[in-house]
């Protein structure tokens, strides 16, 4: 390729390296293509075929977004093959909550400097969420701002978009009192509430890595662990029993995000007990001086979905999601009121 600029590398942009972080990407790409992917990266626009058999009114769902102030600890750890995952999970948790499956991906990427590499290395966690939720990856862009930002800072974003016939669409219309809710346990803090995380330990370059007796991995690499993807067993999961609702479970925390699944008149009773609460949430709440409201208010506390059933199908649906690799538990049930959340 001929494209070269003296003048653009002179004021902080190399268009060459650009080109190598396509070369290197590409076979992190190639490990999400599935069927309907029509082109390969490069191109101006990512195409993709969508497979409408058996759907009698298909419906495009889409999910954008980052993943916050967590980037700063990829940063700190010199570590960025996992950060992508988050930016995936962030899109796709957020996509299966309307009953959708993703179909595709797409990645921005803000660098101060371009480093091919370094960008292969971010793509490759960003191909991993893919693989993990079962989309494709069919473009992005990285963008190279000198100036803007520090030369060793990025930020990554990105968007996808699922699809899902409009008469199985899962919006909480059906939910009734009695019903139980489900919760799938968390990763970790998973990519909310940063700010909070980092103020709580003075995360620096220092405290990234001390060790405290909760946790059974430094400080930075327990909170660096990438957000869990929950697409492939909630698909089984709507397969296989009637699925009322689903809520994802990121900033605010249980009482803004459960809440957004339920209709007018019902509430969400939550036996609190029964929260597999992980330890780097207990040792949060230690180490700041956290009240207790505000912890399930920021943080997901080890539940990172929440889905709600009849009471009749609550034992099948904790079979099917333990089998697809959940360890699910009961965290309560709906009953009547307008109370959002309640715990007892």
């Amino acid at each position: 390729m001929n494209s070269f600029s003296e003048s653009y590398k002179a004021a902080g942009v190399d268009v060459t390296a650009g080109y190598k972080s396509v070369e290197l990407m590409k076979k992190h790409v190639a490990r999400t293509k599935i069927d309907g992917v029509v082109s390969g990266i490069g191109g101006f626009g990512g195409l993709f075929a969508p497979n409408f058999e058996g759907m009698k009114e298909p419906v495009l769902v889409s999910g954008t977004d980052g993943v916050g102030t967590k980037i700063k600890l990829a940063f700190l750890l010199d570590k960025h093959d996992t950060i992508g995952i988050d930016a995936v999970a962030m899109c796709v948790n957020d996509i299966i909550c309307c009953g959708a499956k993703p179909l595709f991906f797409l990645d921005y990427i803000a660098i101060g400097k371009n480093i091919p590499e370094k960008v292969a290395e971010i793509v490759s966690g960003i191909a991993e969420g893919c693989v993990q939720s079962g989309c494709a990856l069919i473009g992005g862009e990285t963008a190279e701002h000198p100036g803007l930002m520090p030369v060793d800072d990025y930020d990554v974003a990105g968007f996808s978009v699922g699809i899902a016939d409009k008469s199985k669409l899962i919006d909480g219309s059906r939910l009734n009192a009695g019903d139980v809710l489900i919760g799938l346990r968390s990763s970790g803090v998973h990519s909310n509430g940063f700010s909070l995380v980092r103020k709580i330990f003075g995360i620096d370059e220092n405290s990234i890595n001390a060790e405290y007796p909760e946790l059974d991995k430094p400080l930075g690499e327990s909170l660096l662990t990438p957000t869990k993807i929950y697409v492939k067993p909630m698909l089984a999961l709507i397969d296989s029993v009637d699925v009322k609702a689903i809520s994802h479970i990121t900033g605010g925390g249980f009482y803004e995000n459960i809440p957004r699944m339920l209709k007018d008149g019902l509430t969400a009773k939550i036996k609190k007990d029964n929260i597999p609460v992980l330890p780097i949430f207990k040792l949060m709440q230690k180490v700041g001086n956290i009240s207790e409201h505000d912890m399930y208010n920021t943080f997901n506390m080890g539940i990172g979905m929440v889905t709600a059933v009849s009471k009749d199908d609550a034992e099948k649906a904790l079979e099917v999601l333990n089998a697809n690799g959940e360890d699910a538990v009961i965290l309560g049930e709906v009953i009547e009121g307008n109370d959002g959340v309640v715990f007892e």
